[in-house]
């Protein structure tokens, strides 16, 4: 896997992960009983990204390892192309 394709997955698989971790530990306005004017209740009374942040790269790390394991294992085929249909060559027109 070269250098370029891994930091593409990363990025790819942090993102997914992302929207997984996003609700750890949130805790809206309305459970707090501490509504901000303007805003709706379900909005986070405290956001704490940074510690987000922290867990997801993390995740995702652990997440890339697996992934990374399995197409170094060929497990995962990222060379392949769909077969062709009978009687199609896939020699030069």
């Amino acid at each position: 896997m070269d250098i370029a394709f891994a930091v593409a997955l990363y990025f790819m698989i942090w993102w997914m992960v992302l929207f997984a971790v996003l609700p750890f530990g949130v805790r809206t306005q309305a459970e707090a009983g501490d509504v901000t004017p303007g805003t709706p209740a379900s909005a986070p009374a405290k956001p704490i990204m940074l510690r987000l942040f922290g867990i997801n790269t993390v995740l995702a790390a652990v997440v890339f390892t697996v992934v990374w394991f399995a197409i170094e294992n060929n497990w995962l085929e990222t060379n392949t192309s769909p077969p062709l249909p009978p009687g199609v060559s896939s020699g030069p027109l």
